[in-house]
């Protein structure tokens, strides 16, 4: 039994059961007896004579009401759109779930402020909700980098997948280190370097191109520290673009494309494996639009990664604020060795006769790819209708390339 913190002695128990029983005594000299005060011992007497020997036991000392705590209706939005986004496949993090709560007002009661981090944590540990992880280091130990403008920097890796049949693919995943927008996502049977060239070129065609390009040192991505020119490297240098690698067995390079992995893993596990690549590139292709267009990040100050994208202003190759824009067409190549090109006649020689080649053109500058390999470069001068292969790309210099696998 306690008084206000402190045991309390059998003696007070007889005491207050005496005077229930009838005893008169000088209750006053008692109390000064036992160092009880006089308010005590009349509390304790009106809870015995209510409660019995239960009244002797320690109340809680917590308030009849909280006023700063959260009603019940928002705890349970709170953990209403914590299910919903982890039923969903998505983080669900006190960072997103206010985000979720501020874009579902009919979720949400009215005229009621989205909670803070803290008080989303609080509910969520009550609740036997909080994922807890082992303490890192402080933000203040790690130095963080971030590319000022989009375009400034893509990031390109892969991961594997499992069809349903057991068969392993690749997800190839290209990423925007500004906006962290999802460039493109494609499924591929391997990490080979025409599905490489292929996922890289539809997002020129989308996004324009970009200063520099991160990758890891993968033979589809990068053959520079192998002694060898990749197909990707050499075509991204065709077109202004500075390509740079991660160090060896130091994934956190790409650190940025390496966490997006995990949310496209994530979101993946929570659907039936895929039976063909077909149906992957459909679910990526589902995940791409929710993951650019609705998923806002506190780092954007609450935009998502299309809405900071379309702010810019955007980057691109060479030292100009604002790049010529990047054009992207295709065509097929005459039985003489010629195709057009904007007006202009260019010849990539008769071997390529009725070939579809891809031409990308910047200010004067057209490089043209069969597939992933680059074939001929032409500058446009004055008005000149047919243009010949710029004597800097050697007929032999792309045999000198190594394949990549």
């Amino acid at each position: 039994m306690v008084r206000d913190g402190v045991p309390v002695g059998p003696e007070v128990a007889a005491l207050v059961a005496r005077r229930h029983d009838g005893e008169r005594f000088d209750v006053r000299a008692e109390c000064a007896r036992l160092g009880v005060s006089t308010k005590t011992f009349y509390k304790y007497l009106k809870r015995f004579a209510a409660e019995g020997v239960d009244g002797f036991y320690p109340r809680s000392r917590k308030p009849s009401r909280s006023p700063a705590r959260v009603s019940s209706t928002v705890e349970e939005a709170i953990v209403r759109a914590r299910k919903e986004l982890d039923d969903d496949g998505w983080d669900a993090g006190a960072d997103q779930i206010a985000f979720w709560l501020e874009d579902h007002p009919d979720q949400w009661p009215a005229k009621k402020a989205v909670p803070s981090r803290a008080t989303i944590n609080r509910v969520l540990d009550r609740r036997g909700l909080m994922i807890k992880v082992p303490s890192r280091r402080p933000k203040a130990a790690r130095r963080r980098f971030e590319a000022a403008q989009p375009n400034e920097m893509w990031q390109l890796d892969g991961f594997e997948y499992r069809l349903r049949d057991g068969t392993v693919v690749v997800i190839l995943q290209l990423l925007d280190d500004c906006s962290r927008l999802d460039l493109a996502l494609r499924a591929a049977v391997s990490e080979n370097g025409s599905d490489t060239w292929e996922t890289v070129l539809g997002a020129i065609q989308h996004y324009g191109l970009p200063r520099r390009f991160l990758s890891d040192n993968s033979t589809a991505f990068s053959g520079k520290r192998r002694g060898w020119i990749a197909r990707l490297e050499e075509n991204l240098r065709s077109l202004g673009v500075i390509t740079i690698t991660s160090r060896i067995a130091h994934p956190q390079t790409c650190g940025k494309v390496e966490r997006v992995h995990q949310s496209c893993q994530k979101w993946l596990r929570k659907r039936p494996p895929a039976r063909s690549l077909a149906e992957l590139q459909t679910l990526l292709d589902r995940y791409r639009a929710h993951y650019n267009q609705k998923r806002r990040k506190k780092h954007l100050g609450g935009l998502t990664p299309t809405q900071r994208y379309t702010l810019g202003p955007h980057d691109g190759p060479g030292d100009q604020p604002d790049p010529w824009p990047v054009i992207t067409t295709t065509g097929k190549v005459s039985s003489s060795g010629c195709v057009g090109a904007g007006g202009h006649l260019i010849g990539v020689g008769r071997k390529h006769a009725g070939t579809t080649v891809t031409m990308i053109k910047q200010h004067n500058e057209i490089a043209v790819f069969d597939h992933n390999q680059l074939i001929a470069q032409f500058t446009i001068i004055g008005q000149r209708r047919y243009l010949p292969p710029n004597p800097k790309l050697r007929p032999t210099q792309a045999d000198t390339v190594s394949p990549m696998s």
